[in-house]
């Protein structure tokens, strides 16, 4: 498969994981406009590393899971449990008050670089999102659990997410009407989007046991 498959692979993956509005990209846009480009592309820079590490830590897990088909039912059955909690929850959220940004203030590119780093490490959705993407690329035989290829797909991944913040660090402007709306909205879509994979994983389950 060489170096374009998984590179390719993992730079679209990580572009279309991060291009929802979420802490870390909008965090990116705002340090843009208050301290300017550079302090917020350090900032990118900081939360991309963290990004390469669950990647390749997020690979690692789906190859264990790829080997031992068993894992991945009782991962389902725990998901299962876990999805419908968190639909309870986003939609419970969706329902209070929006609460007032609280503002911290980062003097040194130093402290930028570290601030995006904890950021993106305590954003801990990127692990199953990867484990997710890379098992279901594998069962197409469009991903390989070789070292090579999953260098590469981490190394992809990395760029694609650092595009990502990237454009909002440039564009941000010109798309804050939407991304607004969608804030405001953001427990209902993400409590959407647990339904329905609850849903799914449901019907998974099912027709394992039948």
């Amino acid at each position: 498969m060489g170096y374009v498959l998984p590179l390719i692979l993992g730079f679209f993956t990580a572009s279309l994981g991060i291009t929802p509005p979420g802490l870390i990209n909008m965090t990116a846009a705002k340090v843009s406009l208050k301290e300017g480009r550079t302090q917020a592309l350090i900032f990118a820079a900081g939360a991309t590393l963290v990004v390469l590490f669950q990647t390749y830590i997020a690979v690692v897990f789906a190859r264990f899971i790829d080997r031992n088909p068993d894992v991945l039912v009782l991962l389902r059955e725990i998901g299962l449990g876990i999805f419908m909690s968190l639909t309870i929850f986003f939609f419970w959220q969706g329902k209070k008050p929006d609460v007032e940004e609280t503002k911290v203030k980062f003097h040194s590119k130093k402290s930028r670089f570290f601030f995006g780093m904890l950021l993106s490490a305590l954003n801990f959705f990127p692990i199953p999102f990867y484990v997710f993407i890379s098992v279901t690329l594998a069962s197409y035989q469009y991903f390989s659990f070789e070292d090579l290829f999953v260098w590469t797909f981490v190394l992809g991944s990395g760029l694609g997410a650092f595009f990502a913040f990237y454009c909002y660090i440039a564009f941000f402007k010109k798309m804050e009407k939407r991304t607004v709306f969608i804030l405001r909205n953001m427990n209902y879509i993400i409590g959407t989007i647990t339904a329905i994979v609850s849903v799914i994983t449901i019907v998974n389950v099912v027709n394992y046991y039948w």
